[in-house]
């Protein structure tokens, strides 16, 4: 109790040192900044198993539960804490809860002395020829049934004999076993406790070092302030601002791609025009020929004339299809478009993008001096949690209780080799008594093996082998050992009896069910001054409720010095530890950051009148139908290579002559005109089709385009006046909480760490549980107990099993005397007849 007692005063007072660190309210803190204790690792486990074994001594348990029933005396004990116990009035209560223990003692004391006085007489008895020291046997019927009965018996009690023996070899095994185990326990135990005490300080340390990586990361995120205050207003007015001005990057692109597409189209149609012309010339021509030929005089008779009329009417096909001509120029929208070009839109918008861009910039230019002064805050804040660190005197606080457990672990250590030597002699009697027990059970086996095998029933009691006979004397050497040594064992069976059922019943059971530290923690029990003892001794402030049950609880479950000693009563952490005292500091900077970023312009006026002129261009009022109109005409009236081929046909029909001939050249004319004319005509003017067909596209709704586009600008230009600083303050308090946010999240962990972490006082508990539970009870008070219940069982049975050794003794020995039965006529006469044991 006073190791326990001092460990924690210790630890109260270092952990009063350390809670001059302070501590933060938490916040929602940031998930980037992770912190965490290293854990502490203990040799000593936290729970003992007693094997095989165990089950042997839970037998024991239930036989001290029978023999013990009643609950535990807490009033007796506290009388006897606070002195009050006067034995002359409360002996009926003692002797109520220890009835059982003492009818068991009583009746072990009777056995002590009753037993020897009953060996010498019975003794003398037998000496005297009574009590069956006679040598002779009288014949009797039931002779055979009597002597199985008595065998059976007496090896069914051997058996229960040779298990209580066993109960004590394995007992006395054991304790042995634990008791050169109780080195290594105690070692285990005093490192858990070193490494408990040196884990404090570095755990402290291990705090206050994680000030530098929370003081790193937002050193990080105020050199970053670019891209996490900057980009975060950039991102916010991302999505107003950049589809206008994608929207005007998007009109300067169609500026110029109407541009060309009217150049093309012009120029297009200017080579459609010459295109069409030498077309037409050229029909002009073939068909002047065709004329002249059907002039031949052949024409003028039947069946040629008839021929040649259906050529001449056909002549009317050879003519263009197409009037070039009476489409209009573009020279005009084109010089407009020039006009609109000779302002540089394009590098307008990427004024307005560079303008927009350079936020994240202007930011950063504007928040060096801000930065500066936060990190001066922060700085000045490791400043004072570096020199509160320095102020702990943690090994002065340490000195003493590792002093304390010095001494302790050299006291231990200088007395178990007493205690291992002290030991080594209850080992050698406890095996002595074993081999005892052993000794009179092996005569009684010996007597039953040598009576069972040497036994002829057709001989005579004077005739009887030398087996049965050396059986029957195993036996009764057997019977008049367990004279000599019952009443001894016995006596040692008593002694350690009363002595480990009393301290299972009064010490280790109510320290297991915890109920010994609920009359530790009786109010005005240990001082009649106090009401709660332990927090008197810790805080010198009776009435605070810290019990010794609640504080070995919390110990088992590994939690903080803290936490466990309620430490808030006498240091509130929340005081030492002001979250808000140090968040200020950092948040007052914040609020006096100053960011302007008024002048961002997205397009000036000159893009402006731009945009406006580009909608008056004329553009969408070009009358596109008439150029689609024109365009969509064949250049010819006639397919010129059908019309080829019929000529062809025709001339076919023709006698032979120079008009024939002069028809077949005109239609390869033809033909030649369709391959080198009309066909890239053709191309031409589809090709033109498309432009015309994609610039009315373009060109339709051009003013609502503009109005739409400027109208988006406008809205993205007002937005930025009217609510640009609303989102600076936003993503300012936004930045200034994830930097305040490390430095709370660190001091709630401090906090966190100190209350419920550091000093864990779980060692504490395992050692006393080492000192109680598991070397007092389980290693000494458990083999104890089994060892007084085998051998205690053994030497109970030693009483039938004299007696049936003696009656079935009688049965295997040799008799000096047996009767003697002679036929007579009225019936059979029994007499005496002696023999000589020495005759055969």
């Amino acid at each position: 109790m006073a190791l326990l007692l001092g460990f924690l005063l210790l630890l109260l007072e270092l952990c009063g040192n350390t809670l001059s660190l302070g501590s933060r309210s938490s916040t929602e803190g940031t998930e980037v900044l992770e912190l965490e204790l290293p854990a502490t690792n203990y040799e000593t486990k936290d729970s003992y198993k007693a094997g095989p074994i165990g089950g042997l001594f839970q037998i024991v348990h239930i036989f001290l539960r029978v023999v013990q029933p009643n609950d535990f005396p807490e009033d007796i004990l506290r009388k006897i804490l606070q002195k009050k116990f006067d034995l002359s009035t409360d002996y009926e209560k003692i002797i109520y809860y220890e009835i059982g223990v003492i009818i068991c003692a009583v009746l072990g004391l009777l056995f002590v002395i009753l037993m020897p006085l009953v060996g010498f007489c019975f003794g003398l008895c037998r000496c005297c020829n009574k009590c069956g020291g006679e040598m002779h046997q009288r014949q009797k019927k039931n002779g055979p049934f009597l002597r199985k009965c008595f065998a059976v018996s007496l090896l069914v009690i051997s058996i229960f004999i040779s298990i209580g023996i066993i109960y004590g070899f394995v007992a006395n095994h054991h304790l042995r076993a634990q008791i050169e185990k109780t080195r290594k326990l105690a070692d285990s135990n005093f490192r858990d406790l070193r490494t408990l005490l040196n884990a404090a300080p570095a755990e402290i340390s291990y705090i206050l070092s994680q000030y530098t990586t929370t003081k790193e990361k937002a050193f990080s995120d105020l050199d970053n302030v670019k891209s996490l205050l900057g980009g975060g207003i950039h991102e916010q007015l991302r999505p107003k601002v950049i589809p206008a001005l994608d929207d005007i990057k998007a009109m300067a692109e169609a500026i110029k791609e109407t541009k060309e597409a009217l150049l093309n189209v012009n120029n297009t149609l200017k080579e459609l025009k010459k295109s069409s012309a030498q077309l037409n010339t050229s029909l002009s021509d073939v068909k002047r020929d065709l004329e002249q030929s059907l002039n031949d005089p052949m024409c003028s008779a039947p069946p040629v004339a008839t021929t040649c009329n259906n050529i001449r009417t056909s002549l009317s096909q050879l003519d263009d299809n197409t009037n070039m001509d009476q489409l209009p120029s573009l020279d005009k929208p084109i010089d407009k478009i020039n006009d609109i070009l000779q302002t540089n839109l394009s590098s307008l918008v990427q004024q307005g993008y560079k303008s927009f861009n350079d936020i994240p910039e202007m930011v950063e230019n504007q928040t060096t001096d801000i930065i500066s002064d936060v990190k001066s805050t922060l700085n000045s804040i490791g400043s004072d949690i570096e020199s509160i660190g320095e102020q702990i005197p943690i090994q002065d606080q340490l000195s003493n209780f590792m002093g304390y457990i010095n001494d302790t672990e050299t006291y231990i250590r200088r007395s178990l080799p007493t205690l291992e030597e002290y030991d080594s002699y209850r080992w050698l009697g406890g095996l002595v008594v074993c081999c005892l027990l052993t000794l009179v059970v092996i005569f009684y086996y010996l007597g039953l093996l040598c009576g069972m095998c040497g036994y002829d029933r057709n001989a005579t009691p004077t005739r009887r082998g030398c087996v049965s006979n050396t059986g029957g004397i195993f036996l009764m050497v057997g019977a008049g050992v367990s004279f000599l040594i019952c009443w001894i064992l016995m006596t040692i069976v008593v002694l350690t009896f009363v002595v480990g059922a009393n301290v299972e019943k009064l010490l280790c059971e109510p320290y297991q069910n915890r109920k010994l530290f609920q009359v530790l923690d009786t109010p005005y029990l240990l001082n009649e001054n106090w009401k709660h003892y332990l927090s008197g001794m810790v805080f010198n402030k009776p009435d605070i409720n810290l019990t010794f049950e609640q504080v070995y609880s919390d110990c088992k479950e590994n939690k903080g010095i803290y936490g466990t000693l309620k430490l808030e009563n006498s240091y509130n952490i929340s005081e030492h530890l002001n979250i808000q005292e140090h968040a200020g500091n950092i948040s007052n900077d914040f609020q006096n950051m100053k960011v302007n970023i008024d002048n961002i312009v997205l397009l000036d006026e000159a893009g402006r009148k731009n945009l406006m002129d580009f909608s008056f261009s004329g553009i969408d009022a070009i009358n596109y139908n008439i150029y689609l109109a024109e365009l969509s005409k064949a250049p010819t009236k006639a397919n010129l290579l059908s019309f080829a081929d019929d000529l062809e046909v025709k001339a076919n029909h023709l006698p032979h002559g120079s008009l024939k001939q002069s028809l077949k050249n005109n239609a390869q004319t033809i033909r030649t005109i369709h391959r080198s004319e009309v066909i890239p005509l053709e191309q031409s003017m589809s090709s033109v089709y498309q432009s015309i067909k994609e610039l009315q596209q373009k060109s339709s709704g051009l003013g609502m385009k503009v109005t739409n586009t400027l109208s988006s600008l406008d809205s993205a230009q007002d937005f930025l006046t009217t609510h640009i600083s609303s989102v600076i303050v936003e993503e300012s308090q936004k930045y200034g909480n994830t930097i305040v946010g490390y430095f709370e999240r660190y001091l709630q962990w401090v906090k966190i760490s100190i209350t419920e972490k550091i000093a864990a006082c779980k060692p504490v508990a395992t050692a006393l549980d080492s000192a109680v539970d598991v070397f007092l009870c389980s290693y000494v008070i458990d083999p104890m107990n089994l060892f007084w219940f085998g051998i205690g069982k053994a030497t109970v049975f030693l009483l039938p099993a004299l007696i049936f050794a003696v009656k079935l003794a009688k049965y295997y020995r040799r008799m000096d005397s047996e009767d003697v039965y002679e036929d007579m006529e009225n019936g059979n006469i029994g007499f005496h007849r002696h023999h000589s044991t020495q005759t055969v």
